[in-house]
C-alpha cells in the first residue's frame, strides 16, 4: 500500500520503521531535514522536508495515490486539517492523533462529516488500559482479541501459587477451566513451551482463554482476589492521562487522589473531577509521599514527564507493600529494561499509538488479500500475537491440527468460530472465516499460511 506520515516524532519513526519493512511504499514528511535524514538513512522510507499544509508538499508525496495518510505532529489542529487536506486531495483513509480532550466529544462529527477515518487520543487510551491493569491486580498486563471474545494475560508466578511446578499439560483439568499457556519468560529467555513443559515461581506466563474463563483464572490463581481489588488510587503527575484515568476509576467506586507540582493544573483538575482529591506537591519528594499516606493506596500510578522519576516512584511504591504499580514509561530503551529491574506494570502511550495504527492498516491490507486483522507485540517487541482471518480456501482447512506441521516456535493459542471459543486440540481443525490467534516470536507472517511448514 502506499502510506503517507506526517511527523517524524517518536509514533511517526516508530511507524516508518515498521511499515517500511513490511513492503509498503512509506513516504515520510517533517520540516526538520535532521530527522528526515535519520529515518530515511535507517529504514526503507522516502522522505521529504516540508509543511504537510502545503499542497506542493503533498503532491510531491503522491498523496492523490495514498491508501492511508497518517498525521502524528504535536499539534492535534495541524493533523486535523493536513488529514483534512489530504482528504481533498484524494487521499483514501486519513488517521489523525488527538490529544486534547475537547475534541473527544467530536470524534463522530470528525470521521463522518469531514472524513477523517480514525482519531487516536494516545492519553485516552493509556488510561483505559491502565483502568484494566487495576481491575485485574494480579495481572501484568492484557490484551483483546476478536472484538473483545479472547483475552491475553501476562501474569507472573509468585511463590505459594497453586501453577508453580505445574505441567502445562496438567493446567485445565488441576484448575478445571479451559486456559493456555502460549509463551513463558524466564531467566531472560522467552520460549514457546510444549505440554511437559513445568512452570516455576518467578516466571512470567502469557496465557489465552475467554473472558470469562480469564476472570476465573484470575481469581483462581489469587486466593486473597477481593481483598487484592483496588479500592484507592494515587496518581502522580496530573497530566491529560491522569485525567482520563481519574474519571474512568471514579465511576468504578475507586478512591482517587491525584498529586501534582503545578498548581494552575491542580486547580484545572479541581475543577474539572469534583470527586477527586487534589494535592498541589511534589510527588517525588519522599515527606510528601509520606504525608500524603501514597504507600496506604492500593495502586500507585506513575504519570510525571519523566521516566526514571516514574520507575523510582513504582520501585518505591512496591518496596512499601503497594499492592499494584503502574509506570508510565515513553522511552523504549527503558521499557525493556523494567523487567530485569522488577517493575511490575508498564505502560507507553507511545506504543499504544504506534498498535491501534497498525492494526488500522493491517485490517485495510486485509481487505486486499493478508489475513492479518490484528498484532499485539509483547516482551520488548519479542514475541507477537496475531489475529488472522481465514478468507480463502486453503489445503490446511478441515485438517486436523495434530496432522499439520506448525512452523518451529509458533503456537496456535485460539480460534474464534461465530461466538465459539476454542482452545485448540489436536482434533480439532481450522475452518473459513476463522478468527485464529497465534503466539510466535518468527516476525515476517502475513498470513495464516505462513504458520505452516
Amino acid at each position: 500500500m502506499e502510506i503517507i506520515i506526517v511527523g517524524c516524532g517518536k509514533v511517526g519513526s516508530s511507524l516508518a520503521e515498521i511499515l517500511g519493512a513490511s513492503e509498503h511504499n512509506v513516504t515520510v514528511i517533517d520540516q526538520s531535514e535532521n530527522l528526515i535524514n535519520n529515518i530515511t538513512n535507517d529504514s526503507d522510507v522516502m522522505g521529504i522536508v516540508g509543511n504537510c499544509l502545503s499542497t506542493s508538499v503533498l503532491e510531491e508525496a503522491n498523496v492523490e495515490k495514498a491508501n492511508i495518510f497518517i498525521a502524528t505532529t504535536g499539534s492535534d489542529e495541524v493533523n486535523i486539517l493536513s488529514c483534512l487536506i489530504a482528504k481533498k486531495m484524494k487521499a483514501r483513509h486519513c488517521i489523525a492523533r488527538v490529544r486534547n480532550p475537547e475534541f473527544s466529544h467530536q470524534l463522530v462529527f470528525m470521521r463522518e462529516e469531514l472524513g477523517i477515518s480514525m482519531m487516536i487520543n494516545p492519553d485516552y487510551t493509556a488510561a483505559n488500559e491502565i483502568a484494566k491493569m487495576l481491575r485485574y491486580p494480579t495481572a501484568i498486563n492484557i490484551e483483546s482479541f476478536a472484538k473483545g471474545r479472547v483475552d491475553l494475560a501476562e501474569i507472573r508466578i509468585n511463590e505459594g501459587s497453586v501453577l508453580n511446578n505445574t505441567a502445562l499439560f496438567e493446567m485445565s483439568r488441576k484448575l478445571k477451566l479451559d486456559v493456555l499457556i502460549c509463551a513463558v519468560q524466564r531467566d531472560g529467555e522467552l520460549i514457546i513451551p510444549k505440554g511437559d513443559f513445568v512452570l516455576h515461581t518467578g516466571d512470567k506466563i502469557h496465557m489465552t482463554a475467554s473472558h470469562s474463563e480469564m476472570v476465573k483464572f484470575l481469581k483462581t490463581i489469587s486466593e486473597t482476589y477481593r481483598e487484592r481489588r483496588v479500592k484507592s488510587a494515587v496518581l502522580i503527575g496530573g497530566g491529560r492521562i491522569a485525567y482520563h484515568l481519574a474519571n474512568q476509576l471514579i465511576e468504578t467506586g475507586v478512591k482517587v487522589k491525584i498529586i501534582e507540582i503545578n498548581e494552575k493544573r491542580c486547580l484545572d483538575l479541581s475543577e474539572r473531577l469534583n470527586k477527586v482529591d487534589i494535592s498541589c506537591a511534589d510527588g517525588t519528594d519522599h515527606d510528601i509521599l509520606e504525608e500524603e499516606h501514597v504507600f496506604d493506596a492500593d495502586a500507585v500510578v506513575a504519570l510525571t514527564g519523566i521516566d526514571e522519576e516514574n520507575i523510582l516512584l513504582s520501585l518505591l511504591a512496591q518496596k512499601n507493600g503497594v499492592k499494584k504499580a503502574v509506570t508510565k514509561v515513553s522511552r523504549m530503551s527503558l521499557l525493556q529494561l523494567s523487567d530485569s529491574i522488577g517493575l511490575d506494570s508498564t505502560i507507553s502511550p507511545k506504543s499504544i499509538t504506534v498498535n491501534q495504527i497498525l492494526q488500522y492498516v493491517r485490517a485495510k491490507q486485509n481487505a486486499t488479500g493478508s489475513g492479518v486483522v490484528t498484532l499485539y507485540r509483547l516482551v520488548g517487541d519479542k514475541l507477537e500475537a496475531i489475529e488472522f482471518v481465514i478468507r480463502t480456501s486453503d489445503s490446511f482447512i478441515g485438517v486436523p491440527l495434530k496432522n499439520l506441521k506448525v512452523r518451529e516456535d509458533v503456537l496456535i493459542a485460539s480460534i474464534v468460530r461465530g461466538n465459539e471459543l476454542i482452545i485448540p486440540r489436536g482434533e480439532d481443525s481450522l475452518q473459513m472465516n476463522d478468527s485464529v490467534i497465534i503466539v510466535t516470536t518468527n516476525k515476517g507472517l502475513h498470513d495464516i499460511s505462513d504458520i505452516f511448514d
